[in-house]
């Protein structure tokens, strides 16, 4: 615990003052006994404005009467002059006269190219090679070789057992009727009230709600109306805004471009063959792998492991190798390495 806690603790103790009474205002709230009239302060406040008739400067639809007929002369009837339709020219089919030279059944491909006769093709088939030996096939697999069937035991069947049935008589009695014997007694008496029931020659349908709830003689009172402050004006609404009447256009601001005129197309000037990773790239001397060593130089072998690989041990390690992984420390010096060779 801080010194700042431990001082608060100390110095600061809660006083045993008494507990204050609320500054609260007296509950002199009491509803009105009179009828609600359903009325809002938007209705009282807001009275409903009557709408503005608006003349409509449409000129009237008048019937244009006119005597003077129709005419149904126009401009093709009276320019246009019938000329005589000439007869159609119809052309003879010829008559098909056959030819007397007889078809050659030739081709321009039976004419060039002829059959030539020569050597038959040859199968390029591999021989059949025999079998040396006529041993037969062995179908026998290396899982049914590896893995026999274990001797399972034969399973005797049991003689089934012949029932008897019993000789005595079944009482069936449950231990419910054998312990739970029904006790002789009077039943209980109840101890609610007997009502008393009035009769008489004519049924009552007075109830106790309409003996005690009796309607109550209510008035309906007449809504009180303010008397509307608002003088609306009677010329119609001009339409116009402050945005209208106040904004003044303003020419547009024509920017400068700055930028630099075309020079050309650009010279066909050859590319420097030099890169950053060319100038500072130094070659490094690539190193035999150890593991291409028959006896690796620098390892010792130590053992063979589970998967066939071979492990050897450095030559300058002297800590003896335990059976857990390498700490945080043995991963850091080099001289400790293990090297793994597939055999």
């Amino acid at each position: 615990m801080s010194d700042y806690v431990r001082k608060g603790l100390i110095d600061y103790v809660p006083w045993n003052q008494p507990r204050r009474e609320l500054l609260r205002p007296p509950h002199k709230y009491r509803p009105e006994s009179a009828k609600f009239e359903n009325r809002t302060t938007h209705q009282d406040d807001y009275t409903m404005k009557c709408l503005v008739t608006t003349e409509s400067c449409k000129p009237s639809v008048k019937a244009k009467i006119c005597n003077i007929p129709l005419e149904d002369l126009t401009n093709y009837k009276m320019s246009y002059v019938p000329h005589p339709v000439e007869k159609r020219f119809v052309k003879e089919a010829e008559k098909y006269i056959p030819c007397d030279i007889p078809f050659e059944n030739l081709t321009t491909h039976k004419e060039s190219y002829r059959g030539l006769l020569g050597e038959a093709a040859k199968s390029l088939k591999p021989p059949d090679k025999v079998p040396v030996h006529d041993i037969p096939f062995s179908d026998i697999t290396e899982i049914q070789e590896k893995y026999q069937a274990w001797p399972t035991p034969r399973i005797v069947p049991k003689a089934p057992v012949v029932y008897v049935p019993p000789e005595e008589k079944m009482d069936l009695l449950t231990t419910v009727q054998t312990h739970y014997k029904h006790r002789k007694g009077s039943p209980a008496i109840t101890c609610r009230p007997v009502p008393s029931i009035i009769k008489s020659g004519r049924f009552q349908s007075s109830t106790t709600s309409k003996d005690d709830f009796k309607q109550w003689a209510a008035v309906n009172t007449k809504p009180i109306r303010p008397v509307p402050h608002l003088n609306l004006p009677v010329e119609p609404l001009d339409c116009q805004t402050t945005t209208k009447i106040c904004y003044v256009p303003h020419p547009p601001t024509i920017t400068e471009n700055y930028k630099p005129a075309w020079v050309g197309p650009r010279r066909n000037i050859p590319v420097e063959g030099q890169t950053t990773y060319s100038i500072s790239f130094t070659p490094k001397d690539l190193g035999r792998c150890p593991a291409s060593y028959i006896n690796p130089p620098g390892y010792i072998f130590e053992e063979v492991d589970t998967t066939g690989h071979k492990i050897y041990r450095s030559i300058s390690q002297t800590a003896p190798r335990q059976s857990s992984s390498l700490s945080i420390h043995d991963v850091e010096k080099p001289g400790q390495k293990e090297l793994q060779v597939s055999s």
